[in-house]
């Protein structure tokens, strides 16, 4: 043995000592315990399930020193179906996965590396917030949520919340595009422990954050997932639907379900009488390649479906009202979804089918109180925004500002239009319209009776492109984004002009 290797023996010992403390993260009876009693996934099994293979390159592992293994946060690069990501997971085992001074720079450095090397971000939320104990003060130093703002819009973020997580590490949340919630999270601004001393309010952390707070209340949360696995499998579903950055086209698949057929089975789903309710996401599984689609926000501003899905082996945005829902009127907490959905896909260029089916804009006190005028507006300021290529189906009814939010009226940059037969359209629906108009029995009749021919009217007079059988719908969608193909393939192309 040579004298440089000999020497070299003690220095690479206590590397190996130091890389093992740090891979034993909080020691085998806290990650055994976790498992067990938590039912929950260390965070470098949560890391591994992410990427392919289960191989990542760890970065800052020795952040902490021996005494706060990887300090709290494992983070690293790998590749998720075959396309680099980087990705950040809070390690409970380890100081209950508070931020100290090293993870903080190492949350900066993962933002830091996703923006410079143009890939997708994922965090694993399991963590108490700031370590109150590090009172070292960081100075003027950088912040991992100055960070995240500005990647917003350059690269796919998405947030995994999987335990209790609260302050600092849950602002992560509403500053990424996508968030999944597990049975076993939680996340708000302060913990009950914090909300009892503040305003002596007595509350669990399930009903002061949990995921159906969360997810159906709220709107934080975008999806719940059962348990760690599930929620690691929607990520990785959702970041095959975007490009790793915002300079990129949008995903394509080739091969299987991405041809042309006719939904004959779509007449037994829709019926042509638009007083009767049927489920949009069943026109959506027809409609869709091997039927297979992720929705967004479900249970929360439910008379809205939005979800990404591949049409044609293309990767789409589908916004749809769910006429299973209040009609598919249009309510504060669909708008507020819808605008959200609306200004990440535009961000990825992501062309988006509108398929509209609603009565219009709810209306009612409790609609005015909750905003509906300023979140109806806003879904159609997002809506106008958008510089991809757009489809919109109006399936049986449209009225007013309701059918304007949904990507309706003529000259709203749509690359095709279309309708089907059993078409309603107007400023409002006839019956109440009339009432409120004061009309006569004639004259209501007469309203009526034009209403029913809205079809054949906006045919007449270039309201719509084409009226189809309803059956024509996913050969219609396909002509559509074929046209849309050189600008959703370029995304350097700017909006079409008026």
């Amino acid at each position: 043995m040579s004298d440089h290797r000999k020497n070299w023996e003690p220095i690479l010992e206590e590397l190996e000592r130091r890389r093992g403390i740090s891979q034993a993260m909080g020691g085998a009876e806290r990650v055994d315990r976790l498992m067990t009693q938590r039912g929950k996934l260390d965070a470098r099994t949560r890391l591994s399930l992410l990427f392919d293979g289960g191989v990542f390159r760890e970065i800052g592992p020795l952040v902490g020193g021996t005494e706060a293994p990887a300090d709290a946060l494992v983070a690293g690069f790998g590749e998720v179906d075959g396309r680099m990501v980087v990705a950040a997971a809070e390690d409970f085992t380890v100081l209950g996965g508070s931020i100290g001074q090293g993870s903080m720079s190492k949350r900066y450095r993962a933002c830091q590396l996703a923006r410079q090397e143009r890939v997708p971000l994922v965090f694993m939320l399991d963590g108490a917030g700031h370590r109150l104990t590090d009172t070292g003060g960081g100075g003027r130093a950088p912040n991992d949520l100055l960070a995240l703002a500005d990647l917003g819009g350059e690269v796919p973020m998405v947030c995994l919340v999987m335990g209790a997580s609260a302050g600092h590490g849950a602002l992560t949340a509403p500053l990424s595009d996508f968030t999944v919630m597990t049975a076993a999270s939680a996340m708000f601004t302060g913990g009950p422990p914090l909300v009892k001393s503040a305003i002596g309010e007595d509350v669990t952390k399930e009903e002061l954050g949990g995921p159906k707070i969360c997810t159906e209340i709220a709107g934080t949360a975008h999806y719940a997932a059962r348990d760690d696995a599930e929620a690691i499998d929607v990520a990785r579903r959702y970041l095959g639907y975007f490009p790793s950055h915002c300079d990129e086209v949008a995903p394509r698949r080739t091969g299987g379900d991405t041809g042309r057929r006719l939904l004959d089975d779509l007449l037994d789903v829709v019926p042509p009488d638009d007083r009767k309710p049927y489920k949009m996401q069943k026109v959506i599984a027809r409609l869709v390649d091997d039927g297979d689609y992720l929705e967004v926000q479900p249970k929360f501003g439910a008379s809205i479906v939005c979800a990404y899905a591949f049409i044609g082996g293309q990767s789409c945005a589908i916004v749809a009202n769910n006429p299973w829902v209040r009609s598919g009127s249009v309510d504060s907490a669909a708008a507020q979804k819808t605008a959200d959905f609306l200004e990440t896909v535009g961000a990825f260029h992501l062309p988006v089918i509108f398929l509209a089916d609603n009565p219009g804009v709810m209306a009612g006190t409790r609609a005015e109180r909750a905003g509906i005028l300023k979140w109806a507006g806003k879904m159609f300021k997002a809506e106008r925004g958008l510089d991809v290529p757009k489809v919109h189906v109006t399936l049986r009814k449209a009225f007013g500002f309701g059918s304007t939010t949904m990507a309706h009226n003529p000259f709203d940059h749509q690359t095709f239009h279309v309708s089907f037969p059993a078409l309603t359209m107007s400023s409002m629906p006839a019956k109440p319209g009339g009432a409120s108009a004061g009309l006569d029995a004639a004259e209501q009749e007469r309203i009526e009776a034009e209403q029913k021919e809205s079809a054949w009217r906006m045919a007449a007079s270039m309201g719509t492109d084409d009226v189809i059988d309803p059956r024509e719908l996913r050969n219609a969608v396909l002509e559509g984004l074929a046209l849309g193909r050189a600008r959703a393939e370029r995304p350097e192309i700017s909006r079409p002009l008026l």
